[in-house]
């Protein structure tokens, strides 16, 4: 299949500048696309992950992707979808969240992406050049009737500075660049980049007189119309330091009935005969939860590996399938990717209620401290209703951890030292 008509049936294709023309630029192998990613924050978060895992499809349809970490934008910010200006990041911030992603992705596509930093050609760009080269072709009318642009126009508290309005020329110098150093012809982002991109296409027409094409995805949102990439603890990352690979499995294992099966479109390299099946699955058994269960199990395998999966699903099994009723075997279980709070020792220990909000277990303690008068807390197993807790060396296993679980589905890992 066209990788076109792939990305089409997926539900991917939202905007294309000319869809026979883009579908004819696939119908070759090797084709050049690329898309950005500003290091906005030190990982990338499962926002990002239908441009990252299209890029993905892209090579595995024999195609060139090209992964542009924004090491030079980054130091301007992206005003599209933001009510306010960003805060300016230093240039060694953004070097360091560039670094931690350029791992990340890497570990998605096995180690084979090519990737380039768009720093290396913008901070060696004059003012001047920006002016005249590049600045030269575009209007500000043309600029000023982009949604990025005029969403903040008509914020006058707020507004947008002559650095952010700049920022999609920046952005449209990226594809021009990538154009003459890469051949490449497509630009891939988020709907809201296509005032972005197209301002991309615009100069490569200007400037050489070659077409160049424009390709944004939908924006994604769950069933009850909230944005997706949320959890109750804030933005789901890739990074396993800043979203447990458990936190991560979980948010997947959520998915909403509405929602499972167009995820699994979106995120997944599942084929559309699994999918159907899938499908009917939801429809029919839905209770087994088995498309969420798969959906959980690709996502974690691609972003963290095998071996990681395989641990929280025996965690999964020994917590909810009865296979460890001994607490010993639920620890030796859970250990590697149960969520985990460390003190410096028993004396060390708050009251129960903080370790549960610690572990992000209760919003507060007053909360926590219901869940104890309703016998609903658990250490080692066993059910637990006092507010202090001083663990007895029998109690501790490998002689510094026990388990503290509230209801049925939350079990954590209480460390000493």
């Amino acid at each position: 299949m066209n990788i076109f008509d792939e990305l089409s049936w997926r539900g991917l294709v939202h905007q294309v500048s000319d869809a026979d023309k883009v579908r004819g630029y696939f119908s070759l192998p090797g084709r050049t696309a690329y898309c950005g990613f500003d290091p906005t924050a030190p990982s990338l978060h499962v926002g990002n992950m239908v441009p990252l895992i299209s890029l993905l499809r892209l090579q595995r349809a024999g195609h060139r992707p090209i992964f542009l970490g924004g090491g030079g934008t980054g130091l301007i910010g992206d005003p599209s979808g933001k009510d306010a200006e960003r805060t300016l990041q230093t240039k060694e911030r953004i070097d360091a969240s560039l670094a931690k992603i350029r791992g990340q992705v890497e570990k998605v596509f096995g180690g084979q992406v090519f990737m380039v930093n768009n720093a290396d050609w913008l901070l060696r760009l004059s003012a001047i050049e920006l002016l005249r080269d590049v600045g030269k072709h575009f209007t500000v009318n043309w600029m000023m009737a982009k949604d990025s642009v005029k969403s903040r126009l008509g914020r006058e508290e707020v507004g947008i500075s002559y650095t952010e309005f700049s920022y999609m020329i920046l952005q449209a110098y990226d594809y021009y660049h990538l154009f003459e150093e890469h051949g490449c012809l497509l630009q891939i982002g988020g709907s809201d980049q296509w005032g972005n991109i197209t301002a991309g296409t615009e100069l490569i027409r200007r400037k050489t007189g070659k077409e160049a094409f424009a390709l944004t995805f939908p924006l994604i949102t769950t069933a009850d119309g909230k944005k997706f990439g949320k959890s109750e603890k804030g933005a789901v990352y890739i990074d396993p330091e800043m979203t447990p690979p458990a936190d991560f499995h979980n948010f997947w294992m959520l998915s909403d009935d509405r929602d499972v099966v167009r995820f699994m479109k979106y995120f997944t390299f599942l084929t559309q005969e699994e999918i159907a099946g899938y499908e009917r699955l939801v429809a029919e058994r839905p209770e087994l939860r088995e498309a969420q269960k798969r959906l959980a199990a690709e996502m974690t395998r691609l972003v963290h590996g095998q071996e990681v999966l395989d641990g929280i699903e025996r965690a999964h099994a020994a917590r909810f399938g009865g296979m460890a009723e001994d607490p010993a075997d639920l620890y030796a279980a859970v250990k590697d990717s149960a969520p985990t709070v460390t003190y410096a020792g028993v004396a060390a220990l708050p009251d129960v209620p903080q370790m549960l909000v610690d572990l992000g277990f209760a919003p507060s303690k007053g909360k926590a401290k219901e869940f104890l008068k309703q016998g609903a807390v658990k250490i080692n197993g066993g059910v637990y209703a006092e507010q202090d807790f001083a663990p007895a060396a029998d109690q501790l296993f490998e002689g510094r951890a026990f388990l503290l679980a509230m209801g049925k589905k939350k079990l954590g890992v209480v460390r000493l030292g």
